[in-house]
């Protein structure tokens, strides 16, 4: 499920196992603003495009990896903007820590 509530991007996704016990209909939820959503969306874009196994050496972490690009490519209109580069590296300039 993705909510975007004034200027922060929600994932929340259920399921998973913990401790060898089905943890069923838990969730975890990460709260992201809209600058970390967007930057981290073109990240896991790249990683996508390259050859994960590479990068990942469990295929248990591509599932959520999917998962999650997925779900911000539902919450993230700027993706699809004719401005989308801009926006993206204006996000990156908000995000990086200042000297």
């Amino acid at each position: 499920m993705v909510k975007v509530e004034d200027q922060e991007v929600r994932v929340v996704e259920g399921g998973g196992r913990a401790g060898g016990v089905r943890m069923g209909d838990s969730q975890v939820t990460i709260k992201l603003t809209c600058d970390e959503a967007l930057v981290l969306s073109h990240w896991l874009e790249k990683l996508q495009m390259t050859d994960l196994s590479r990068v990942v050496d469990d295929p248990a972490v591509w599932a959520p990896i999917h998962r999650i690009v997925g779900t911000l490519d539902k919450a993230l209109p700027e993706l699809f903007a004719s401005n989308y580069d801009q926006q993206l590296e204006a996000a990156r300039q908000r995000l990086r820590p200042e000297d």
